[in-house]
């Protein structure tokens, strides 16, 4: 998912900061992302940072829905065996919850079975207070969905720290993971009313997700991203639209990315397909 996906970049490019929040400390020491395909049959990981000083592994998966399938627990208990089998050292598992649900699977943090039982740690954001997480712009993107008694009031803070940072790269990059991940909570007119639509426009960080999706040949984490930044900005898709976006080459997928910001309508868009 999009959503996820924007996770995975931030923890990956920022692991030193991501690290400082889990671990409610300051890490000053070097960090190394590990590779996140886990050896066997093949299994990725969302993030996998080496503490070398702490001789540990910090392993975090970021979570929207419950998965129909595997659930969690199993899930992490098959990371934990495949990183420890991998690398032999002591690994700390953190699932971070972004969605609020009163499903009982969300406050499950072990797995228990016969002689088996296996234990990480869990994080709702929804229930996290947001003071840490606006002092550190790289996570200023989760602070939207921290917990508050006014979100919107939240959202004005946030964008106002977001507009405090001074590169401009940096600048854009989080604006447009904040929008992305506002959208979890907040429909997409009071999202445009505090984050002006240009600095989402000149992002780099779509086409640097979509990039590395399509060169790794990955059209279906091309294909959601692109879904859901239509999604963001025209709304619901027709089922026939939708349908039509899957059929698209990777190529034609990479020229929809290009072209997305020039698509002021859905019929805009409908007109693009169409002429593919």
């Amino acid at each position: 998912m999009p959503i996820d996906n924007l996770c995975k970049y931030l923890a990956t490019k920022y692991p030193q900061r991501f690290a400082s929040w889990i671990l409610r400390r300051i890490i000053t020491s070097p960090v190394e992302v590990l590779k996140t395909e886990l050896t066997l049959e093949p299994v990725r990981a969302d993030s996998v940072i080496f503490l070398r000083t702490d001789e540990e592994i910090l392993h975090l998966e970021f979570q929207v829905k419950v998965p129909k399938d595997r659930p969690m627990p199993l899930r992490m208990l098959n990371y934990w065996v495949r990183l420890h089998w991998q690398y032999g050292l002591p690994v700390r598992q953190v699932i971070i919850w972004l969605q609020p649900t009163s499903n009982p699977a969300v406050f499950e943090t072990e797995f228990v079975r016969e002689n088996t039982r296996h234990r990480y740690e869990v994080i709702r954001i929804w229930e996290e207070s947001p003071e840490l997480l606006l002092q550190d712009p790289v996570l200023l993107p989760l602070a939207v969905l921290a917990a508050t008694q006014e979100p919107n009031q939240l959202l004005a803070q946030v964008a106002q720290e977001v507009a405090k940072i001074e590169e401009t790269e940096l600048r854009q990059e989080i604006a447009a993971c904040t929008q992305v991940l506002a959208g979890l909570r907040f429909n997409k007119d009071t999202i445009a009313n505090f984050f002006r639509e240009e600095i989402m426009q000149e992002s780099v960080i779509y086409q640097d997700i979509l990039q590395k999706g399509l060169n790794q040949g990955k059209k279906q984490e091309a294909i959601a991203l692109l879904q859901g930044m239509l999604n963001r900005r025209f709304g619901s898709l027709e089922p026939n639209v939708q349908e039509r976006i899957e059929s698209l080459t990777l190529t034609q997928l990479e020229e929809l990315s290009l072209a997305l910001f020039d698509l002021t309508e859905v019929t805009d868009l409908v007109n693009w397909l169409q002429s593919r």
